[in-house]
């Protein structure tokens, strides 16, 4: 397995300098796409749609627990005993603390999915996982998304009994949410995948290999 080249302290101090440059202009770019998020404009969405969870049947409206804002994680239905890997990893990293913390700012998250709640309690049982997870399933909520049967991260509002769309992304915009993911990418190997611009002889395989 191939290495990093070793260097002295300054040349190391020098390149460490010079890519803190390029983290910082990145940086500045995210604030002012978050900066843009915040001034979207939003869409009206119909709050009706009828949810299967462990408590009884809720409407989108009722997804939001009486927060102003609600995060949706739609984890993709692949049929009868079967997973998509990348939701799977999505949902693996979600920390557990992580729906109360945003709780704490008027957010309330939840994962949901065109699998049956049966499948869906199942395989939250086995992956031990206490995100909220609610059934889509005999409704038109991923197509009317836009995430038909893929997945996908919206994020709505409400006001009053009023329901709102105001942003949605999916691939490489979920992605950069990923705990495991954020971290590696500071490591010396990263994620060790495939699709990587890696020196060579670096570690690398298939996203889901």
């Amino acid at each position: 397995m191939e290495k990093p080249e070793i260097v002295s302290a300054e040349e190391w101090q020098q390149a460490r300098d010079e890519l803190l440059k390029v983290e910082k202009e990145a940086t500045r770019a995210q604030d002012a796409l978050a900066a843009r998020r915040r001034r979207l404009p939003m869409v009206r969405f119909d709050g009706g749609y009828a949810f299967d969870t462990p408590s009884g049947t809720k409407t989108l409206l009722d997804l939001f627990e009486g927060q102003g804002q609600l995060v949706v994680y739609q984890f993709m239905d692949l049929g009868p005993d079967r997973y998509c890997p990348g939701c799977t990893w999505f949902t693996n990293n979600i920390p557990e603390a992580g729906p109360s913390l945003l709780a704490g700012r008027g957010a309330t998250w939840v994962n949901v999915s065109n699998m049956p709640l049966a499948q869906i309690e199942a395989y939250k049982a086995k992956m031990g996982w206490t995100v909220p997870f609610v059934s889509s399933r005999g409704t038109s909520f991923a197509e009317d998304c836009g995430a038909g049967g893929g997945f996908m991260l919206s994020v709505f509002l409400r006001d009053g009994e009023d329901v709102y769309r105001t942003y949605n992304t999916t691939s490489r915009g979920v992605d950069r949410l990923v705990f495991a993911n954020s971290i590696l990418d500071l490591t010396p190997y990263g994620r060790q995948e495939d699709w990587e611009d890696s020196p060579p002889g670096w570690p690398q395989h298939p996203t889901y290999g």
